[in-house]
């Protein structure tokens, strides 16, 4: 991966740390909802990602955070947001601070 591919792929993931479930106090990156990242030639952006639940209430506010935040970032071009549940969400998807923070550690 080159220097700038790095740079711009360590930008995204700090802008997905800003984005919070408004139910869970931890960002949809550390509770493991991004499944990949991917970025082009052309600095177009396509991120897997899901919910903890197919039935989570906050879903279009999480989406749109998601598509503004990651757009917002000079370099990218263009986002695409891909929702899957397979394989479904569970908690061992979780980073160790992630667990940490809601008290399951």
């Amino acid at each position: 991966m080159s220097e700038e591919l790095q740079a711009l792929q360590d930008k995204i993931v700090i802008m997905l740390r800003t984005v919070y479930d408004p139910e869970i106090p931890v960002n949809i990156y550390d509770l493991g909802m991004i499944y990949d990242v991917d970025i082009d030639d052309e600095n177009n952006v396509t991120i897997e990602m899901t919910f903890t639940s197919p039935s989570c209430p906050a879903a279009d506010f999480i989406l749109m955070d998601v598509q503004m935040k990651i757009e917002s970032i000079p370099e990218v071009n263009q986002v695409d947001l891909n929702l899957t549940f397979d394989p479904p969400w569970d908690r061992s998807m979780m980073s160790e601070e992630a667990l940490l923070e809601l008290g399951m550690m």
